[in-house]
């Protein structure tokens, strides 16, 4: 079955950190595009992280620069986002997606698999 699952979501209090992770089942994300994406209650899901399929250079959206950072491991088969100096403003659910093109481009047009959703809440 081909899938991606996360998890590591939870409570945290302002300031704290999370690391998500998104485990691939049935394919393997080596040369895949990966990204994160969340959706806060009452807004549209917002790109947050992507990392191309070329050379693995990440970006990120403004409002997480310089506090998430993307990763993945292919040994492992598993996309992370560590999230560091949470705000309660990054409430949300979390999604993790994968895409099998190669290049540069990203995030790609359309996403070949979304994971399920990852709930995280940051509140004091």
């Amino acid at each position: 079955q081909l899938q991606l699952v996360e998890s590591g979501g939870g409570s945290v209090q302002p300031g704290g950190s999370l690391r998500l992770s998104c485990e691939a089942s049935g394919f393997s994300v080596e040369h895949y595009i990966v990204g994160w994406y969340r959706q806060a209650p009452g807004k549209e899901r917002e790109a947050v992280s992507c990392m191309n399929s070329a050379d693995g250079k990440p970006s990120y959206s403004s409002s997480v620069r310089g506090r998430f950072m993307i990763s993945k491991d292919n040994a492992k088969n598993t996309i992370y986002l560590q999230m560091n100096s949470l705000e309660p403003e990054d409430t949300a659910v979390y999604y993790c997606a994968a895409d099998s093109s190669w290049g540069y481009v990203c995030p790609p047009p359309v996403w070949d698999y979304w994971g399920q959703g990852t709930q995280v809440t940051v509140s004091s």
